[in-house]
């Protein structure tokens, strides 16, 4: 029998009623307006606090991600409760969500696998980890029938993040050249909202120069910037590899646009490559 990966934030982080949930995604993508890129989408960058916080940025990225017209989603998030050495893949089988599941493609997640020896099956780096979690409403709602290969990356080396990117960019070509690649991070955390807005102002400029190297090199420098960083530049050396020559920030915020408290905030980006 197949794997199901269950929820373990429905119900917390975003409502686990699905009119409730479709009726705040919409909301938030009515207000998500992006402009047509100049060639086929590659990747997105999305955010992953609670859909109240981080929904109506990452509302811009899969408005765009949702013109894509792709057959499959290629999801790469950071691990914030399980240390390990390498990236943890849900090989097969499917993720629910309040709006039904989504299917694993168990042959591109098989191509990724075979592309580097690091990429394995570990499951509960899966089980409490919210960062793929957050994107599945939208995927759900916005992409339905798309399937997905899920990456959970563990302790965010240079060498691994740019061995995924390989890795990625390699199965992707042979297998799924229509792939949309999808990088889940959220931007500085607890700092003022001015103390926020310079930090990541790095990392936005790293990502609309698509400039991995920069963006490792920033990271490791101050790993305050992002807690996706590796994330990040996994899906940056993907899509440079498979062609993309631009990125385009098209929304920035931080939570205390939402909570009103300025004085302690988490940034979040929304950004597209082609």
């Amino acid at each position: 029998m197949q794997a199901v990966r269950r929820t373990s934030v429905a119900g917390k982080w975003y409502p686990d009623n699905p009119t409730r949930l479709v009726s705040e995604l919409d909301a938030y993508l009515a207000r998500a307006r992006v402009d047509e890129p100049p060639r086929p989408l590659r990747a997105i960058i999305a955010p992953h606090a609670g859909l109240m916080y981080s929904g109506p940025v990452a509302a811009y990225a899969y408005a765009a991600a949702r013109r894509a017209h792709c057959r499959a989603l290629v999801m790469v998030g950071p691990s914030h409760f399980v240390a390990f050495s390498g990236v943890s893949i849900w090989p097969g089988g499917s993720w629910d969500t309040p709006l039904g599941p989504v299917m694993v493609d168990t042959e591109l997640a098989a191509a990724i696998t075979a592309e580097w020896p690091h990429v394995v099956d570990l499951p509960v780096a899966h089980g409490r980890e919210h960062s793929l979690e957050m994107q599945m409403p939208f995927v759900a709602h916005l992409l339905p029938g798309v399937p997905i290969v899920p990456l959970v990356m563990g302790q965010q080396t240079r060498e691994t993040a740019f061995a995924l990117g390989a890795a990625i960019s390699r199965a992707v070509a042979a297998q799924a050249p229509d792939a949309l690649l999808v990088a889940s991070s959220d931007l500085s955390h607890y700092e003022d909202a001015a103390t926020a807005i310079s930090l990541d102002r790095v990392v936005i400029q790293h990502v609309e120069s698509l400039d991995a190297e920069g963006l490792m090199d920033a990271i490791e420098e101050e790993p305050r910037h992002a807690c996706g960083g590796g994330p990040m530049v996994s899906v940056i050396e993907a899509a440079r590899k498979l062609g993309a020559t631009e990125a385009r920030l098209l929304q920035y915020a931080d939570s205390g646009d939402v909570s009103g408290d300025k004085s302690s905030v988490v940034g979040y980006m929304a950004a597209a490559i082609w």
